[in-house]
């Protein structure tokens, strides 16, 4: 089988697949429970001083038949004793000392204060810190969080005040909750970050009990926007994994976060430029076990591929994504529909007809629905497969046009 061990900054473990900072990871309990699972690392629940949580604090989005599609959360770092992470930290290390575990830690931005916590936390045999500079609740109204996350100069400050104390690599983990994820990445980089992390959650607010119009999740009749993970949120994190590891003014190792649930989505990361990703709300869906399905189906796609090792396919697609101006403006597709397996529902027509480019002709044969392509008019957008409930009933077709590849930037130029 292929060889799974992966580096992040020199953090190595048997697998990429890590736990991200969050429930999953708050006590030795659960932390020992996940290594006899099989996870390659843990980033431990944030380590600060200790604060109270409130109840109820989780809220699920769910969308149709599909349950917890993306999850909202107002919970904040760990509420328990430093000493009693850091000696569970130390078991766990004793028990598993080929797993990586990195602390994540959060502090007031103070020098003093961070080279304090960041000294006493690594008295114990952990493998790296993530700074959390992402959390977009509770923490930042206090000045942390996500409220550093969003500074560039806050960044590379305290990054740099970790660094003369830091005895281990230091990954800095960053908001969404902004413009530009380059700019926070690129002054990471250049505090002495050893690696990024990405994406934090992003800020939300799940919704509204139509009944008593309490917001969602209630506390005592009120709510607080919070952090937005799960499957939703992959696209978002995918692009902004994408744009950092293209970015030359970031230019360090990235852990992916995100909406990971599949090894297919783990494979999706690491193509685009993530060294290894790290899973929360999947396992808070479906528990510890899916590390089963993570690696032996990374490890099948790699032997099926006939790849070594999973760092043979790190960033292997990144340089296919660029900006909008660089796209061929002369490639062309079509839409086909397969009459053997339609089930002339229409759907296909509704939706180009309303809210596309009217395209497909429709008419009634035998009381019966047919549906085909007017191909000299269709923009090949899509839209009709997205719609289509049979799988593979509708395919894009590429279209030989006879032009030569030309982009938006190239035609100006040609024209000027």
């Amino acid at each position: 089988m292929a060889n799974l061990a992966s580096s992040l900054a020199g953090i190595t473990s048997p697998n990429p697949f890590w736990l991200a900072s969050a429930p999953p990871t708050n006590s030795g309990y659960q932390v020992l429970r996940a290594f006899e699972a099989g996870w390659g690392g843990v980033v431990w629940k944030t380590l600060g001083t200790p604060i109270t949580n409130v109840s109820s604090r989780f809220a699920g989005f769910d969308y149709k038949q599909h349950r917890m599609v993306g999850m909202n959360n107002i919970e904040l770092i760990t509420d328990r004793p430093l000493q009693d992470n850091l000696l569970e930290i130390r078991a766990c290390k004793k028990a598993f000392p080929d797993r990586a575990i990195v602390a994540s830690l959060m502090e007031v931005c103070e020098q003093k204060a961070w080279h304090e916590l960041v000294k006493r936390v690594q008295e114990e045999a952990i493998d790296g810190f993530e700074l959390n500079f992402g959390c977009p609740h509770g923490m930042s109204e206090r000045g942390m969080g996500a409220a550093v996350g969003q500074h560039p100069d806050l960044i590379a400050q305290v990054t740099e005040w970790v660094k003369e104390v830091a005895r281990v690599p230091v990954i800095v983990k960053l908001t969404p909750n902004i413009t530009d994820i380059r700019e926070p990445a690129r002054a990471a980089r250049l505090g002495g970050a050893d690696a990024v992390s990405m994406i934090n959650t992003i800020n939300s607010l799940m919704g509204v009990d139509l009944g008593t119009w309490n917001p969602i999740p209630n506390v005592d009749g009120m709510s607080s926007h919070g952090g937005y993970c799960g499957p939703a949120v992959k696209p978002i994190a995918l692009n902004m994994v994408n744009c950092c590891a293209r970015d030359s003014g970031v230019n360090l190792p990235i852990s992916g976060i995100g909406g990971v649930e599949t090894w297919q989505d783990a494979v999706e990361f690491l193509v685009l430029g993530a060294t290894n990703v790290q899973v929360c709300t999947a396992v808070m869906h479906h528990g510890f076990r899916i590390i089963d399905q993570l690696i032996s189906g990374l490890n099948g796609y790699l032997d099926e591929r006939g790849i070594a090792s999973v760092t043979g396919i790190i960033g292997a697609a990144s340089s296919k994504v660029t900006t909008w101006e660089n796209l061929n403006l002369n490639y062309a597709i079509v839409a086909q529909i397969d009459q053997e397996t339609c089930i002339h529902c229409s759907k296909c027509y509704i939706a180009c007809e309303d809210a596309a480019h009217q395209c497909i002709d429709r008419t009634i044969v035998d009381g019966v629905a047919m549906l085909r392509i007017d191909q000299d008019h269709c923009v090949g957008c899509n839209l009709c497969m997205m719609v289509c409930p049979v799988d593979n009933c509708i395919e894009m077709l590429a279209v030989d046009n006879g032009l030569p590849a030309e982009s938006w930037k190239q035609r100006v130029e040609r024209n000027t």
